[in-house]
């Protein structure tokens, strides 16, 4: 992703539904104890998708601005389609047909940047053969979205830290998300403030795990699976699969991983479990975009994991 400098972005003018649904949420928040801030983020301002690259442009974006906005669409349909009705305002106005969907300079379009995490594992008399353990969480009622439904893990908003152009990188986020999420650096958090470290993802800071897979090339591999515009929520969703193929780590490292507070818990499925994997793709709490994410790491994961793998395989069709 190259970074875009705008002159100045565009007021966010709300009418007044709008306005009402807005404070209705900034209430929410404030009684339900989540967290939001008004922390910058990047917004795609165009994509050039190829065979085997992804192009595109973001600028920087204001997080509240997103949030009192198009982050209420997915709700506003959900509510709709329980309630049997048609109206459909915040849409109406926001994302109103696929011109709209795809005329991203002139839409808040974010980003989420989600990944199938797959850590290799040796055999032993408790978890049997040599296999990876695939990672998967509920998310907390702490969190701005798809609270209490099932995701991948790691899962965030594409957005920087304090290097605004070489955070644009979505292998960026995907590690910090990951030292974040996973390895308890808590000081990336972009909910707790301005960050006051210059160099955050330095060699010097990183947690020994993030350290000791980022030393020797091949232990951690990151692949973009998926791209797409959500239909559903509006944003950019960039799905990738994260392998980390040298089974010391979990020798060295397993009893580290734990989940912060964006989680409610942390699930482990065996990639030789096939019947399991299988029956949690078909649960119904899943987020549209954790869904997508995970079963792309799935398909690739059979592709790629060797006898490691057993997974039930992940076909598309279109109707």
């Amino acid at each position: 992703m190259a970074l875009s400098l705008a002159a100045s972005p565009d007021p966010v003018v709300l009418d007044e539904r709008a306005a009402d649904v807005a404070v209705r949420r900034l209430a929410e928040a404030v009684a339900g104890g989540a967290r939001l801030a008004d922390a910058p983020m990047y917004r795609l301002v165009g994509v050039e998708p190829g065979p085997a690259v992804i192009r595109g442009r973001v600028e920087v974006a204001s997080f509240l601005d997103y949030a009192l906005t198009v982050d209420l669409l997915e709700r506003e349909l959900v509510d709709a389609l329980a309630e049997e009705r048609d109206e459909l305002p915040l849409r109406d106005g926001l994302l109103p047909d696929l011109a709209s969907v795809f005329g991203l300079e002139g839409r808040l379009c974010a980003g989420g940047v989600l990944a199938l995490c797959a850590v290799a594992r040796p055999g032993d008399p408790y978890t049997g053969e040599p296999d990876y353990a695939l990672l998967v969480q509920e998310r907390s009622a702490e969190v701005v979205n798809a609270v209490g439904r099932l995701a991948v893990i790691p899962k965030g908003f594409h957005a920087p830290l304090n290097d605004v152009r070489a955070d644009a990188r979505i292998g960026a986020t995907l590690l910090r998300e990951m030292e974040e999420e996973l390895f308890g650096r808590g000081e990336l958090d972009s909910t707790g403030g301005a960050q006051r470290a210059a160099a955050p993802m330095h060699r010097s800071r990183l947690s020994e795990p993030m350290r000791w897979l980022t030393e020797v090339p091949g232990r951690l591999r990151m692949e973009c699976t998926g791209f797409g515009l959500n239909l559903v929520s509006g944003n950019y969703e960039f799905a990738c699969l994260v392998v980390i193929e040298d089974d010391e780590f979990w020798t060295r490292f397993g009893g580290q991983i734990e989940a912060n507070w964006e989680s409610a818990g942390l699930r482990l499925y065996s990639s030789l479990d096939a019947d399991s994997v299988e029956h949690l793709a078909r649960d119904e709490s899943w987020s549209n975009e954790g869904l997508f994410a995970f079963l792309q790491g799935v398909r690739r994961l059979r592709e790629v994991g060797g006898e490691r793998v057993g997974l039930p395989a992940v076909e598309w069709r279109v109707d």
